[in-house]
């Protein structure tokens, strides 16, 4: 299948206060749509732009106009460590000062309004902290299994927080957590697998990156983790998804194994306003499920855009 945003793709990239070189995107809606205004899109862990040009086109023939990136040390943006197969960071500040650098020299030359936003995982955590700071940034946003806490995939939960606390502050920072080397998408299975139950869509993202290796990660490192549980420290803290008074509409996965759906389901019932919705049999990316999953969620992103007025 042919999409139109990955045909028309021109990237630009922006840097940040602090070196950053993040490479973004943009579109326009499909000409003959009702214009509904911007949404910006913000992936998940290991992702990249040209994973989502199906999504694309669909928030495009919705009448969004639509811009993403992606985060430092993924996709095309520039990477933190000599290794470019390990996802890295050191605090998720930092990807704070991607998402406000975004915000100020992509999406506010764009619209002077505030954006929709559509964030996967991740990207839902690091939108969560900033509305936390400022809930009007944002008119009303939809979240897919949100990173609120992380599956430890049947270890003991203190036993792989203590671990990678320890594998940091131990100078070990820079290595593989346990098994991610392993995990090379240009050498995984479909079977093997952890976030999609559609093969299809799952092969389309691997021959791209067959076709464009240097795009691909393969997992996180300790230091990565460490900040992830750090920030999911945050977010899951009393009081703080209270604050967060934007319009949402939050998916959780029923067979999710990368995040833990009851603590999505617990932060969205302490959010002000906003909806939950649970999607029975998909597995951790909705976005690139099976189309009845799929359809799910458009019908729901519908009615709650609709209902917006």
């Amino acid at each position: 299948m042919t999409y139109d945003s990955l045909q028309s793709f021109a990237p630009t990239f922006i840097e940040t206060p602090d070196g950053a070189r993040l490479r973004a995107a943009t579109w326009p809606a499909l000409s003959g749509t009702p214009p509904r205004g911007l949404c910006i899109l913000l992936t998940g862990q290991t992702e990249f732009i040209e994973k989502y040009c199906e999504v694309i086109d669909e928030l495009r023939a919705r009448g969004f106009a639509v811009a993403t990136f992606d985060w430092r040390g993924q996709g095309g943006s520039s990477r933190l460590l000599a290794d470019p197969l390990k996802v890295h960071i050191k605090d998720f500040q930092q990807y704070d000062t991607d998402f406000s650098t975004f915000m100020e020299k992509i999406v506010r030359p764009l619209s002077p309004q505030a954006p929709f936003a559509l964030a996967h995982s991740m990207g839902g955590n690091i939108l969560l902290r900033a509305l936390h700071a400022n809930p009007a940034l944002c008119r009303a946003v939809v979240l897919t299994a949100p990173m609120i806490a992380a599956s430890a995939r049947g270890w003991p939960p203190r036993l792989v927080r203590w671990l990678a606390w320890a594998q940091t502050a131990a100078g070990n920072g820079a290595g593989f957590v346990f098994g991610m080397a392993k995990r090379d998408p240009l050498v995984m299975t479909f079977e093997q697998n952890l976030t999609t139950q559609d093969r299809q869509r799952w092969e389309r993202t691997r021959d791209f990156l067959q076709r464009h290796p240097t795009i691909r990660l393969v997992g996180p490192t300790w230091g990565w983790l460490e900040a992830g549980y750090r920030t999911m420290d945050t977010v899951s803290a009393p009081g703080y998804a209270e604050r967060i008074t934007t319009p949402a509409l939050v998916f959780g996965a029923e067979e999710d194994r990368i995040v833990l759906t009851s603590a999505i389901f617990d932060f969205a019932r302490h959010m002000p306003n906003a909806t939950y919705i649970e999607i029975p049999g998909a597995e951790h990316e909705i976005l690139m499920e099976r189309d009845p999953i799929r359809e799910r969620f458009w019908k729901a992103f519908d009615a709650f855009v609709d209902g917006l007025g």
